[in-house]
């Protein structure tokens, strides 16, 4: 009885011990359980909501650009894109061996998009191809049900009308690259472009728009399951420039009978550009979808240069082109007037050195007016012993030439003018008098870009006020400011004689482009030839009768020409550069006629820049006397 007792005893001990350990276990728990409902319930809220929803951003559209009178020149066309999804089918590779026989698939992509997908989320669809045409479309669509992942969607992809005649002015978009993503994340978005050259860089922040932002509710794996709020995105600002796209394409298309050159067509008294032309060029669509290796290999390996906007990267020496300089140098330092002669044997000596004129036989007695006319060495090379190298390199730069001009396309590229101090800090070596006697005439170190040549001539005919180029007129629905031009401070006298030189360049029949005047008198140009030198032609060469087009294609001579009209009321100039084509009045001038001719029959000045808007439907209005829509 007493061992039942003990036993019971016993038991009833262990019982509540155990039962005051559950018991403070339970307590435990309640309380830890009452903390995390109520002390900290606010906290753990928030954080099962934070992953219950799935915050993405929404690629805006990207702005337009258009021409002055709404032309579209970058636009959005709708992109239709194959996707596959690697969770939605068995044999990831199968599944696209089998749409390779149905679309244009290579084995290379296959590959690429294989790698890609061991690395990405089972469930993100993956980008197979785009640009699909609309019948790619219709067989993926028939065949879809042995086509297990497989799904077609539409974007946008950004594209060029007007292809290679406004590719180096517009520029093109691509793929941004890791040191770009590091600045907005927008950039991460698949299938973002940026702007990498031309307008679409410059303005790449103005046309790529903010990012729309969409809630979307996940699944416990991160699939997304429905849309809860979504903040549309904001487009990009419409770009407009101040070019003529039918003038941009006859311009092109003029430049195509050459193996390379360029062209700029600007307005003489508020420096607007009408067509800036570098030719060859190429497909910017090429860039939106990725340039193939083939292709890029081709491009860099051109000898002409088609990535190269020429018109404003391309650097030259002006050749005679730059003797109005020389002359206006001169007459600013009461060296010359319209009456002093001077007599061109052909050649000019200084101490040991003979410096030949492009005549052999000489002009004879030469006044300025004359010398310009029929290009005469010998009377700048005899100015410019007076003047100096370092008073004719001020007036090159007070007409724009030798610096950048600030104009919106980063390519531009700032030329050279040197003098005796650029001469000391480049070589550590003193200037020689031999030296300005070759810069007198557009050779030597001097280096010009097509635009600086066009705002030279600009700033000579339109009494001196020192304009600017620009190409950008609106940005958006903002229209672009531009100051009064300022005046350089030369002698409407001096500028009317270099002009009425210019005039007999082209008009006189002994003028060096007489054969490319324009006959009809309201519409007639004035002008000056350039020839660059580019490979001297040894004594002993021209002993063999060896000429400059017998030289390979590389080694001949740069033509060019600036030249302006009319010539009653100049309003339009015009500046050609023909690489590697002989004479500037056989290459050169016969271009700028036909370009100087087009602009005055558009006189694209007369009108003034409109920006498009929306019609009622939120389409772009554009006009229908255009022939570039007429012929879509």
């Amino acid at each position: 009885m007493d061992q039942d007792n003990d036993r019971s005893k016993s038991f009833t001990r262990r019982a509540f011990i155990i039962g005051a350990g559950q018991g403070l276990i339970l307590g435990i728990l309640g309380a830890r359980l009452a903390w995390l409902q109520v002390a900290q319930g606010a906290r753990y809220k928030t954080l099962a909501e934070e992953n219950r929803i799935n915050v993405k951003m929404v690629a805006p559209l990207r702005g337009e650009i258009v021409d002055r009178f709404g032309v579209p020149f970058a636009v959005n066309n709708e992109n239709y894109r194959v996707l596959v999804v690697p969770e939605q089918t068995d044999d990831l590779e199968g599944a696209l061996i089998r749409l390779s026989k149905i679309i244009d698939l290579e084995k290379e992509n296959i590959e690429q998009i294989l790698k890609i997908a061991k690395k990405s989320a089972a469930f993100l669809p993956l980008e197979v191809r785009d640009s699909l045409s609309w019948e790619e479309v219709s067989k993926i669509e028939v065949n879809i049900t042995d086509l297990p992942g497989i799904g077609t969607d539409v974007g946008k992809i950004r594209h060029y009308p007007f292809k290679e005649a406004t590719a180096h002015i517009v520029g093109y978009v691509a793929a941004p690259s890791e040191a770009d993503v590091g600045e907005d994340p927008v950039l991460t978005l698949p299938g973002f472009r940026i702007g990498k050259t031309g307008v679409e860089k410059v303005y790449d922040r103005k046309l790529r728009g903010n990012a729309g932002r969409a809630e979307m509710e996940v699944n416990v794996v991160g699939r997304e399951v429905r849309t809860l709020k979504q903040e549309q995105s904001t487009s990009g600002k419409r770009i407009t420039l101040t070019i003529d796209a039918e003038l941009q394409l006859f311009t092109q298309q003029r430049l195509s009978l050459t193996k390379s050159a360029s062209a700029v067509i600007m307005d003489v008294k508020d420096g607007a550009i009408y067509a800036l032309n570098s030719f060859p060029s190429f497909d910017p669509n090429l860039f939106t979808r990725g340039v193939g290796a083939q292709q890029w290999e081709e491009l860099l390996n051109n000898p002409a240069f088609p990535l190269t906007n020429k018109s404003i990267a391309g650097q030259y020496p002006p050749g005679s082109t730059f003797k109005m300089v020389t002359a206006l140098a001169a007459l600013k330092e009461n060296l010359i007037s319209a009456h002093t002669s001077f007599d061109c044997p052909g050649h000019y000596d200084y101490g040991k050195d003979r410096f030949h004129c492009w005549k052999r036989g000489g002009h004879g007695s030469v006044n300025l007016v004359k010398a310009m006319s029929e290009s005469c060495d010998t009377y700048f090379y005899k100015i410019a012993t007076d003047l100096g190298v370092d008073k004719i390199a001020k007036m090159a730069k007070e007409l724009g030439l030798g610096e950048r001009l600030e104009f919106e396309l980063s390519e531009e590229k700032p030329g050279l003018m040197p003098d005796k101090d650029w001469k000391r800090g480049r070589f550590g070596q003193s200037w020689q008098p031999g030296e300005t006697i070759v810069t007198s005439i557009g050779q030597g170190y001097i280096l010009t870009t097509p635009l600086q040549l066009a705002t030279m001539t600009c700033r000579l005919v339109n009494g001196g006020y020192a304009v600017k180029p620009w190409i950008t007129a609106y940005e958006g629905t903002h229209q672009k400011e531009h100051v009064k031009w300022p005046k350089i401070g030369l002698s409407a006298t001096h500028l009317n004689l270099v002009k009425r030189g210019m005039d007999q360049a082209v008009n006189h029949k002994k003028g060096t482009a007489f054969g490319s005047r324009i006959e009809d008198k309201d519409f007639a140009m004035g002008g000056k030839t350039g020839t660059a030198q580019v490979k001297r032609i040894t004594r002993q060469e021209r002993a063999m009768g060896i000429k400059n087009e017998d030289l390979p294609w590389h080694f001949r001579h740069h033509a060019l020409f600036v030249g302006y009209a009319p010539v009653h009321d100049p309003r339009y100039v015009c500046a050609v550069i023909v690489e590697h084509g002989g004479g500037g009045s056989s290459a050169a001038a016969p271009i700028a006629k036909d370009l100087l001719l087009q602009t005055q029959e558009r006189n694209p000045g007369a009108a003034p820049i409109k920006e498009p808007g929306p019609d009622a439907d939120g389409q772009l209005i554009l006009p229908v006397n255009h022939a570039y829509l007429s012929e879509q």
